[in-house]
């Protein structure tokens, strides 16, 4: 038993070390509670997610005959949206919803299963709160950056697809295929110098992918 206590002691403490604290992002979230947007009497659009929402700063620009909000939150996984949910979604009524979650995710080494599970408590939860609100899950992009974790992006995303198709307010942005080259492998002229981030090239086929799919 002496030697079967430290053992437990150190597995608790690993465990510890590798979970996420929501509340690491209290100073982004407070910023955008004083930040409310000037959209009375419209429904808005919301695109929340990580930093491939964060720093699309342009969104409401390319989008512009939309009531968009941009609530991207940097390094953000699933669970973290789901923790700040309220305040960056469902406090504006949104009329749809754009979800960008999954990336940092794999990159964390979470499973499908566990980033599904995520998932599902997020989207139940806005169509629980929201019943008419269209939500749509942004596939997780390839980058060049996270190559090799190619296979479990694969099949993050034939889960988010799964999932999309067994419900009706609920549909999939497939981003990834638009974004690979002849050769197989994802285009490297849309990225920003880390290869992770997207340039101006990437947004512009995000912009085409989600177009058709914003509703007025």
């Amino acid at each position: 038993m002496k030697y079967l206590l430290p053992a437990v002691l150190i597995f608790i403490s690993i465990a510890l070390g590798h979970a996420q604290d929501p509340t690491r992002f209290s100073e982004t979230i407070d910023k955008y509670n004083k930040e409310l947007p000037d959209l009375e009497g419209e429904d808005p659009i919301v695109f929340v997610g990580s930093s491939s929402i964060g720093m699309w700063k342009d969104v409401g620009d390319r989008f512009k005959e939309y009531p968009v909000i941009n609530r991207g939150f940097g390094g953000s996984q699933m669970s973290d949206l789901l923790y700040y949910l309220n305040d960056l979604v469902i406090k504006y009524k949104p009329k749809q919803v754009f979800i960008y979650e999954g990336d940092n995710d794999l990159a964390s080494k979470k499973t499908t299963e566990t980033i599904m599970k995520d998932t599902r408590e997020v989207v139940n939860s806005i169509h629980k709160a929201l019943p008419s609100t269209q939500i749509v899950l942004i596939a997780a992009k390839p980058s060049v950056a996270r190559w090799e974790l190619a296979p479990q992006y694969i099949a993050l995303n034939k889960a988010y697809a799964k999932y999309a198709d067994q419900e009706t307010y609920l549909s999939y942005a497939d981003v990834w295929n638009p974004a690979m080259g002849s050769d197989g492998k994802v285009r490297d002229d849309i990225f920003l110098d880390d290869n992770l981030h997207m340039n101006s090239k990437g947004y512009d086929i995000w912009e085409e992918v989600l177009r058709p799919m914003l509703i007025r």
